[in-house]
């Protein structure tokens, strides 16, 4: 039973782009790996970008950042 947990930041991701994004990861999981979609599991979890670091500052504080 394949299992795919994906994280991205909470930036305004449509309920239906992440529609699109389980059904393509389901999709390549079953072309790829043979998998029957109906043993497949896929999450996606959002953070907000307060909770998402890189490069030691926040998301948030990135975003800000000119250029």
């Amino acid at each position: 039973m394949p299992f795919v947990s994906v994280r991205i930041t909470r930036e305004g991701v449509t309920s239906e782009q992440k529609a699109q994004v389980i059904a393509e990861i389901t999709e390549t999981l079953q072309r790829v790996l043979g998998k029957p979609p109906e043993w497949t599991h896929i999450v996606i979890e959002e953070v907000d970008t307060d909770n998402w670091g890189h490069a030691g500052l926040t998301v948030t504080e990135q975003r800000k950042q000119p250029g």
